[in-house]
């Protein structure tokens, strides 16, 4: 605990070390330094649909325990459902059983957290589909979260759900739209990826710390510009991260703070090696308020990015979601 608020805890998403079995991966981050890691359930990383998924959760959480690792579980497999389709099915699908799929999913997801001991949950709502008009997506996205919820509440592990570029979830203000709906259930709460709030977020990403913080579940970080919904390595961006480190100790944030590089994975090692210093250099840097050139990390200067849209209050009343990502780009294929 500093002047300025909680020490901040640093964790690597596996979904950065594809390339490498989970229990390497893990061995790694502990010998690295990690508090603890984002795993992201998938087909190479305890496969949420193969057998005995109880007994190899099992397994994974004596490992953890043995690392000193934290966990938080991450949902966000491009194909572990649908080996065709991308994050497919999703909460949004028009299909009702392929919805179902995905809660589904979910679930398993909370069992696994519980067994884990995990922070959170991580899910996000998936994109609208082609010819849906938006209440009706939001609706099916209230109906498929409303059975998790309740599970999260049972197991005591709090569903943090993630606005993502190019979602129908896709900014703080959609979050704020969809507790309303769902009469702001005590196990929801939020993820939040300090990289797209640089990329699309009308708040710089230091006020959307402080706007968000009292849903502050799971907190997600790599570099990023304006505009562009690409993960960067830290220093190859625009993010000005002592001040925004700063503000995320402020809040009193105790979860881990997961790296995210999922387009990384064949340098996942090099990018965990480097990225924990460089966090750690910002982190003294923002207890020490030293001025944020000084500390760029990596030779680069920090930049601040551009903010067209006028700051608004987080929660504060809207008449539908937020438009926000319908202005962002992506380079093909490089959404997680």
């Amino acid at each position: 605990m500093t002047s300025h608020g909680t020490a901040l805890r640093f964790g690597y998403g596996t979904n950065g070390l594809a390339d490498l079995r989970l229990d390497d991966a893990l061995a790694l981050l502990a010998d690295l330094g990690y508090d603890g890691v984002g795993l992201t359930l998938d087909h190479m990383h305890l496969d949420p649909l193969a057998p005995d998924l109880a007994a190899r959760a099992a397994r994974v959480a004596r490992r953890l325990a043995a690392l000193g690792l934290d966990v938080t579980v991450e949902t966000g497999a491009r194909y572990v459902l649908d080996p065709r389709h991308k994050h497919g099915p999703s909460l949004l699908d028009p299909d009702p059983q392929a919805r179902a799929r995905r809660v589904d999913l979910l679930l398993r997801a909370v069992r696994v957290a519980a067994d884990l001991g995990a922070h959170a949950v991580h899910c996000f709502s998936g994109t609208a589909p082609a010819g849906d008009d938006a209440d009706t997506a939001w609706q099916r996205l209230a109906a498929s979260l409303t059975p998790v919820l309740e599970a999260a509440a049972t197991a005591g592990i709090p569903l943090a759900v993630e606005p993502e570029p190019g979602h129908l979830l896709a900014t703080l203000a959609d979050f704020h739209h969809l507790r309303r709906l769902l009469g702001d259930p005590p196990a929801l709460g939020l993820t939040l990826d300090l990289g797209h709030c640089q990329c699309l977020e009308p708040l710089p990403p230091a006020d959307c710390v402080r706007a968000a913080a009292p849903w502050l579940r799971h907190v997600q970080i790599e570099d990023m510009r304006r505009g562009v919904h690409d993960h960067l390595p830290f220093g190859e961006g625009e993010i000005d991260f002592p001040p925004l480190l700063a503000a995320l100790a402020a809040t009193g944030y105790q979860g881990l703070t997961v790296v995210e590089l999922p387009r990384h994975s064949h340098a996942g090692p090099h990018h965990a090696r480097t990225s924990l210093p460089f966090l750690r250099r910002a982190a003294a840097a923002a207890a020490a308020n030293v001025p944020t050139t000084a500390a760029s990390g990596a030779g680069h200067p920090a930049a601040a990015a551009p903010h067209a849209a006028a700051p608004v209050a987080a929660g504060a009343a809207t008449t539908g979601p937020a438009t926000a990502a319908s202005a962002t780009t992506a380079p093909e294929g490089s959404t997680p």
